[in-house]
């Protein structure tokens, strides 16, 4: 006998060495040992961390589809979550009904598997996308699986399951009805099974302490994880929409101001628009007037050397004829000079060259550059400017609106008439005023000069104009800082003023 227990025990020895030996040698081919045939413990235990975790993930994403939104994944990974942990638990405890099998009924051993009967049938639904009646299959299964458990005559210990499935149910579930009936399936249960019946034919409590006291700790373990898990998930899902939040905020933010910056970019256009509109017809207008105006003295004036030339014409016919060709020289001097102003005014918009300029001496040079228009109609002017009184604007600007002034006044006034121009200072700046004993200006024609539309008419003396001088005026005078009124009345003469700074202004 000993003899035979001696070979039993080499024989045993000699398949653990082989055992030993096999288990080496498939370490070492998977590449889990060193060049010495050593194993290496910390490569196999994050190995299996790596797949522990991707398993885990595999798990909980049970049943993923394109048409879950972000918080029905989260839900349905808490769910197979929880029953994978039951469905292990559901493993473990019959399992350990094994050791004491002389002691539980034969109606435990059923019980026992139904939890993980359950919870694999609701993770196989899942992986086959019915989450609905998995879910109904999980709230309805659970609860009478563990009614059954009391209702057989056994206290296991797992009444606070029913406070599990109460507290799930109200995660899950989606409509009210559903969930009250969940809700209140539980807690009747709970009540009746757990409270008022006391009456147990098989209490674990008793038969075994360990095994009952587990069911407990397990049932509370599952109520606080599953807490845990739904708080996990509801702030991970909150934090995710902040986050979209805070992305749309900033988008909405970004459309915004784009839709800002397009209204102003669209206002601007349609100012430069509109702008480009006026200059176009300005543009049109100014050369239908060259066109027709400008070529006329020009052909006064060849007309007149001609007939010079070719008949001999006497000094007293030459000078009859001389007259006419001032009055056309006059007017295109006139007309050339504000065409260069304008033009000059367009191409360098900004270019204002305000200085203190002395404004009564810039009206005797104007009424002296005159004085042959003037005394042609035997006209009389007076000045009235104060003594060396400055304003502060662009002395070339300035001058050009005096001209066209005063040129208005002069060919507007009959023969004999008078003008008086002036200029003296006021509280914070300096008023040029200009008044004519002329015609005057009807209220239709003094509202289109307002609107800083296109005017002309004929002169008392049949001279000609081009509508482009109180254009000009108005907008030099804007440019200094300044502004123009004028009052006037069909037979009893005009009156312009205009103002301008006294001095720079602080801003600039």
């Amino acid at each position: 006998m000993k003899s035979l227990q001696q070979k039993l025990m080499n024989l045993q020895e000699r398949i653990g060495s082989l055992a030993l030996i096999d288990t080496l040698s498939a370490f070492q081919s998977s590449g889990n040992a060193d060049k010495n045939g050593r194993l290496n413990i910390p490569s196999k235990i994050e190995a299996f961390g790596k797949s522990s975790v991707q398993f885990g993930e595999k798990v909980r994403s049970f049943g993923y589809t394109d048409a879950l939104d972000d918080y029905e994944k989260r839900k349905l990974r808490v769910f197979n979550q929880l029953n994978f942990l039951q469905l292990i638990t559901g493993i473990i405890v019959p399992i350990a009904g094994l050791f004491h099998n002389d002691k539980l009924p034969a109606m435990a051993w059923l019980v026992a598997c139904m939890p993980a009967i359950v919870s694999f049938l609701v993770l196989w639904m899942n992986a086959h996308h019915h989450h609905e009646v998995a879910i109904y299959s999980y709230f309805a299964l659970y609860p009478l699986a563990t009614s059954i458990v009391y209702m057989s005559g056994m206290n296991l210990g797992v009444e606070l399951f029913f406070i599990l499935y109460g507290i799930l149910s109200v995660f899950f579930l989606q409509q009210i009805t559903q969930m009250i009936y969940s809700v209140n399936l539980s807690m009747v249960s709970y009540f009746i099974l757990a409270v008022v019946c006391k009456h147990y034919t098989y209490q674990l409590a008793t038969a075994n302490p360990f095994g009952y006291f587990f069911n407990e700790l397990l049932a509370i373990s599952f109520i606080f994880y599953g807490l845990f898990l739904i708080k996990k998930e509801n702030t991970g899902y909150h934090l995710s929409m902040l986050a979209q939040y805070k992305t749309l905020q900033a988008k909405n933010l970004e459309i915004q101001q784009q839709k800002i910056a397009i209204a102003e970019n669209e206002t601007l256009l349609k100012g430069q628009t509109s702008e480009l509109t006026e200059l176009n017809a300005l543009k049109n207008k100014l050369f239908s007037v060259i066109a027709h105006d400008l070529r006329s003295p020009m052909y006064a004036l060849q007309n007149l050397f001609s007939n010079i030339q070719q008949y001999d014409l006497p000094a007293e016919e030459i000078k009859s004829m001389v007259p006419d060709v001032v009055n056309d020289l006059t007017y295109t001097t006139s007309l050339m000079e504000n065409l260069l102003q304008w033009a000059r005014s367009q191409m360098q918009e900004d270019a204002v060259r305000p200085d203190m300029t002395d404004l009564s001496k810039m009206i005797n040079t104007v009424i002296a550059s005159l004085r042959l228009q003037t005394e042609a109609k035997q006209l009389s002017i007076e000045c009235r400017a104060d003594a060396h009184i400055y304003a502060f604007a662009d002395k070339d600007m300035i001058g050009l609106v005096l001209r066209n002034l005063l040129s208005n006044a002069i060919k507007f006034t009959p023969p004999h008439g008078h003008i008086t121009v002036g200029a003296h200072a006021m509280e914070s700046c300096i008023e040029v005023f200009l008044e004519d004993t002329g015609i005057g200006i009807g209220s239709e024609a003094l509202a289109k000069i307002n609107r800083n539309d296109y005017y002309t008419t004929k002169g008392t003396s049949d001279e000609s104009g081009t509508g482009l001088g109180l254009m000009l005026c108005k907008e030099f005078l804007a440019r200094n800082g300044g502004t123009m009124h004028i009052e006037s009345e069909p037979g009893k003469g005009s009156a312009f003023s205009f103002t301008l700074p006294a001095k720079p202004s602080k801003l600039l």
